[in-house]
């Protein structure tokens, strides 16, 4: 089935700023960003974004919460400096995942995305649709012993179709990268990413942290033959990608 274009909508009520998707479902209210409101919620990550799997008028979704990391959270948690509206950070992962959809690119629909203020800060939460039958490429290497049976080279030609139109994550790690039943790759967590014109710095910068994150998960064996292999065969991947699409190569 072919879904409508997001029709993205935003409203402004005092304190609760609210951006959602039109054609998916109806101004949600504040509790609806509550995970207690959900009796039937799934944890899905124990981490400090506090994400949960729910059923949202039938379909699967997910509720995720922003929290702070690292020393800050001990003073902050989950409160974050007021700048404005589209500099909250859900108003903003919402939109970017919004472009990006539009763009063709394999990440999951943004559902409805909350800012609330409380005086010079705000939490927020944000609801996306949920990839169905997927695990992590973490989890799937994890549970593999030939990384050669991985598609290196597909995940390859995704990031670079990624880059090319001007996506650039903020954290690129593998447990941000999701392998369906279908073998298809998404990309998601896009916290703090932006779009912007194409460099090859900042991608290279992008995948070096994927290369980091395998290497801190997996240590020695992220330098296996078959691991050095699959990661070139998705650094050539990404190249070719990105010259086809960047000087627009046939």
């Amino acid at each position: 089935m072919i879904e409508k274009p997001i029709q993205t909508q935003l409203r402004d009520e005092d304190d609760r700023i609210v951006i959602y998707d039109a054609a998916r479902l109806s101004l949600p209210a504040a509790a609806l960003f509550l995970a207690e409101s959900w009796p039937e919620r799934l944890l899905l990550d124990r981490g400090r974004g506090a994400t949960f799997g729910i059923a949202l008028d039938g379909a699967e979704a997910v509720l995720r919460r922003y929290r702070r990391g690292g020393v800050v959270s001990r003073l902050l948690n989950d409160r974050y400096l007021w700048l404005g509206v589209e500099r909250a950070r859900p108003i903003r992962e919402f939109r970017l995942l919004a472009a990006a959809l539009a763009a063709g690119l394999p990440v999951p629909r943004p559902l409805a995305a909350q800012a609330q203020r409380q005086g010079a800060y705000y939490t927020g939460s944000l609801m996306m649709g949920r990839i169905a039958n997927a695990q992590t490429l973490s989890g799937y290497l994890a549970q593999t012993t030939d990384w050669s049976a991985f598609d290196w080279a597909g995940l390859g030609g995704v990031l670079g179709r990624v880059h090319a139109l001007g996506f650039q994550h903020a954290d690129l790690n593998a447990h941000n990268l999701l392998v369906d039943a279908g073998k298809a790759h998404w990309v998601i967590d896009w916290d703090r990413g932006q779009q912007r014109a194409f460099n090859a710095h900042w991608s290279d910068q992008v995948l070096q942290r994927l290369r980091r994150s395998l290497r801190k998960l997996f240590g020695e064996r992220a330098s296996a033959a078959d691991a050095r292999a699959g990661w070139q065969a998705l650094m050539s991947a990404h190249e070719q990608t990105l010259r086809r699409m960047v000087s627009h190569e046939p």
